[in-house]
């Protein structure tokens, strides 16, 4: 999995339709529109509160269930940029 494909944030697929916007109003690479919009994080959310908001998202789209998602999610969200701690 290519992480730099997905939002930075929540790990949603990134393409055109999709990304969040800088403060300029410009497209922003990194994140999608649910998460950042005008320069600025959509929500004050912790990584662990980012991944039990996305859980049901993503059992909602697509053909995963709840437990393969919480391991998805729990492997892939700490090596976003959001939360990756260096």
């Amino acid at each position: 999995m290519e992480i730099d494909k997905f939002c930075q944030s929540c790990a949603m697929p990134l393409n055109d339709d999709i990304h969040g916007t800088n403060a300029d109003g410009s497209i922003n690479e990194d994140y999608c529109k649910f998460c950042y919009k005008d320069g600025e994080f959509t929500e004050d959310f912790t990584m662990e509160e980012m991944i039990e908001f996305c859980i049901p998202l993503t059992v909602a789209n697509s053909d995963m269930d709840t437990q393969s998602v919480t391991v998805m999610l729990n492997k892939v969200m700490p090596q976003l940029k959001r939360w990756k701690k260096d």
